[in-house]
């Protein structure tokens, strides 16, 4: 049996120092710190769109201090929940700030995971070798889903209770199962108490251990394939004699002091719309909220949070009318897919089954459109996930990429924006319309990548990445 050694330390070594020994002898610590951040090296020609991963991990500690101590407050009771919100906000000391940081924290994570993930976009770092880094940060987006969408009941104001009630009755639409499933995930036939509980469970408890070891993951598998960079170029291809990169800086102290800079600015952003207008005009913290939820009394215009409005606007453009235009767009790509492709045969019959199935069943006679919307709402969010596999460009980043590629990025970014701000307003025949169209480019985007992201003429990628110091 292998004898224990202790690492040995001069009498007069510091004693901080001492003790960091004693820690590493019993636990990896500074190899852990050194393996993640300390001496781990990352392309030196990173820029401020690298500063969202670190801001995101800021914002999840700030979410998961001030959750804890919104809880030794906060009564998941629907006779009490409203009430000890009341409480905490006017009786408990600093109360208010808590729960205004922990709801603007909210919306400032989802801002801060939809700009690392337009970085994502923009410069292929969900190509070959990070399809698993993609997938892992996927889930992350998944779970932040959830854990809003629980945390959005908990307030029980007026807004939450009729936003619970109006997504957990989406999935009645589902033939067969649907009705039992609404009633599983309500644990009553409307939102009441029961929903309540379960929903704070999961809010807590459940999500934020799943969501911790998605971000393990996700940390773990960044660290061991290496970071991408704007030009999209491996720099673990091009070792120095001292077995590192030589276009690459050690993560700190250069990228330290970057992320500082980087955190300073957002902590003054947020500061500001914490005590300045930490409802930013209803967006964040709807005025409805503001009043008891009453099960008798529906608001005139039930919307979710900002955050979930583009997927939102999707589901409200799925009518009857717009089925017609699916079935159109349907038959067409699975056209394009049989003459444009080298699949066997037998692949583009089974896809033209699978679509003639798809088209039947989108007869009003059939399935109606709400059935549909759901689908399309769900499949607005997955197949971000299915990325890797729809890109092939000959080159990542969008640097050296045609000039018709960029537009493309910005009708798809367009659009977006405009089904996040079309869901946050009461529909009209016009809004439907344009949100409709902004469907069509949304999915657009995804469906047609794999032939428009290798059409045109691309720039000449450089063996060495560009950095120009300052």
């Amino acid at each position: 049996m292998m004898a224990f050694k202790e690492t040995k330390f001069p009498a007069d070594a510091p004693v901080a120092e001492k003790a960091l020994g004693w820690v590493d002898d019993r636990f990896p610590l500074t190899k852990l710190w050194n393996d993640q951040w300390g001496k781990y090296y990352a392309p030196k020609n990173f820029n401020f769109w690298y500063i969202f991963g670190s801001l995101a991990m800021l914002v999840l500690v700030l979410q998961i201090v001030t959750g804890i101590f919104l809880t030794m407050h906060y009564k998941p009771d629907a006779l009490l929940a409203f009430g000890s919100v009341e409480y905490i906000m006017r009786e408990v000391p600093w109360g208010w700030l808590v729960r205004y940081m922990h709801s603007t924290g909210a919306s400032a994570f989802f801002i801060i995971v939809y700009l690392h993930m337009t970085r994502g976009l923009l410069y292929g770092s969900y190509r070959k070798p990070r399809e698993l880094i993609w997938l892992f940060g996927f889930g992350i987006f998944l779970c932040l889903m959830a854990e809003a969408f629980f945390g959005y009941l908990l307030p029980w104001g007026q807004m939450s209770y009729w936003g619970a009630q109006v997504i957990v009755n989406l999935f009645g639409a589902i033939p067969f199962i649907g009705e039992t499933l609404s009633l599983w995930i309500r644990g009553d036939y409307v939102v009441s108490d029961a929903t309540l509980n379960r929903f704070f469970a999961f809010h807590v408890i459940a999500l934020p251990l799943v969501l911790l070891g998605l971000v393990a993951a996700h940390l773990i598998a960044l660290h061991e394939v290496g970071s991408n960079n704007p030009d999209g170029i491996e720099v673990k291809e091009n070792l120095g004699p001292d077995g590192h990169p030589v276009d690459s800086i050690p993560s700190h102290p250069y990228y330290s002091v970057h992320d500082m800079f980087g955190v300073s600015v957002f902590l003054l952003i947020f500061a500001a719309v914490v005590f300045f207008a930490p409802e930013m005009g209803g967006y964040f913290l709807e005025y409805n909220n503001f009043v008891p939820a009453d099960s008798l009394k529906t608001p005139a215009h039930i919307a979710p949070t900002w955050y979930f409005t583009p997927f939102y606007s999707v589901l409200r453009a799925t009518t009857a009318n717009f089925m017609y235009v699916l079935m159109f767009g349907v038959a067409a790509y699975v056209a394009l897919i049989w003459l444009t492709t080298r699949l066997a045969t037998s692949v583009k019959a089974a896809i033209a089954g699978v679509a003639l199935l798809v088209i039947i069943g989108m007869l009003p006679q059939i399935l109606d459109a709400k059935f549909w919307g759901v689908v399309l709402f769900g499949a607005s969010v997955m197949i971000i996930g299915a990325l890797p596999w729809l890109d092939k460009s000959e080159v990542k980043s969008i640097r050296y990429r045609p000039d018709f590629h960029t537009w493309i990025y910005a009708a798809f970014f367009v659009s977006f924006l405009t089904l996040g701000y079309l869901g946050t307003q009461m529909p009209s025949e016009m809004k439907t319309l344009v949100s409709q169209l902004c469907t069509l480019l949304y999915f657009g985007f995804f469906l047609l990548m794999p032939w428009w992201s290798a059409m045109g003429t691309f720039k000449t990628v450089p063996t060495r990445v560009t950095f120009h110091p300052h």
